[in-house]
């Protein structure tokens, strides 16, 4: 049963689509900062076509500041984009819109004098980047139930939640629900800062997850997106869960006597990948793929203006 949607949503692919038009119009080599998405398969085809991946800007030898760089679909702090302005870097913003607008979100409600949770994990890029929007500690993490119901707001300031974008819904609705029994006042977003690629991914696996003997989530372990696909299909009644990122990767003693199995994908997997996992049992077993779909997704985001003309 493969689950849908799943696998790219709208800012990986148009994130995907910046490298390789960036390659396309401008040459090899083209920097990288941070893994374009938690993918391994596309990072490493991204690099046989002249990517290269970086984690600082400062790895870019000074030969080399004119090419481009791409920041990654995770978003950065405003000091990266300021470095590569220090240096006349020429850089691009893959940034995913939806993050982007998290980020604006938390600037607005500094600029109201707010103190700001953010709803996340430690050391996501994402969360990196969100935090990274504003000065030290104008912006508390928060990760569990447990420091949420333990939270201790500073300086008498009003207080307002954002999330990163990829975490488990139901996860956060119950930390939303400690913060706002302890504070009645505390502001919300005006639309789920969570992504629709994420809840669709998350609610067409909770369709399947009963319905299996064992579910395969395709995805990287520091993809966010899919290891709360992972959790999810295990609290939705599948007996067994497991995250691979490719073929070779599958337990196959884990999936001896199998009847049924879901498939799904997380949100920087491409569908290539799917299809090797069903070529994969389809050498070992009979199968009949069905498809289960509960949302429609035609959601696309503009590329930066300097290469919208290398796309037409």
């Amino acid at each position: 049963m493969l689950c849908a949607p799943r696998g790219f949503c709208a800012g990986v692919d148009r994130a995907v689509q910046i490298v390789e038009l960036a390659l396309e119009r401008f040459g090899a080599p083209v920097y990288v900062r941070h893994e374009i998405v938690h993918n391994k398969y596309v990072v490493e085809s991204l690099k046989t076509k002249g990517a290269v991946f970086i984690e600082e800007l400062t790895e870019i030898p000074d030969e080399d500041v004119e090419r481009p760089v791409v920041f990654s679909a995770h978003g950065v702090p405003k000091s990266v984009p300021a470095a590569a302005q220090a240096r006349n870097m020429f850089y691009l913003d893959a940034t995913c819109p939806l993050v982007s607008k998290v980020h604006k979100e938390a600037e607005i409600h500094h600029r109201r004098g707010r103190e700001i949770i953010l709803i996340g994990h430690a050391g996501h890029p994402e969360v990196i980047g969100t935090m990274g929007q504003l000065p030290e500690g104008a912006v508390r993490l928060v990760e569990t139930v447990e420091d949420a119901r333990t939270y201790e707001p500073t300086g008498g300031k009003p207080l307002a939640w954002i999330t990163q974008t990829t975490l488990s819904v139901d996860d956060t609705r119950a930390i939303v629900e400690v913060l706002t029994e302890r504070f009645p006042e505390i502001v919300a977003p005006h639309k789920d800062d969570i992504c629709y690629a994420t809840t669709n991914r998350q609610e067409a696996v909770k369709a399947v997850a009963p319905e299996v003997d064992a579910m395969i989530v395709v995805g990287a372990p520091n993809s966010s997106n899919s290891q709360r696909l992972r959790e999810v299909a295990e609290r939705a009644g599948c007996p067994f869960a497991v995250l691979v990122q490719r073929a070779s990767d599958i337990p196959w003693e884990r999936f001896s006597g199998l009847s049924s199995l879901g498939i799904t994908a997380g949100a920087s997997a491409p569908e290539v990948l799917v299809e090797e996992i069903i070529g994969a049992f389809a050498e070992r077993y009979d199968v009949a793929v069905e498809s289960v779909r509960t949302a429609e997704e035609t959601i696309a985001f503009n590329l930066p203006r300097a290469l919208r003309e290398a796309a037409e």
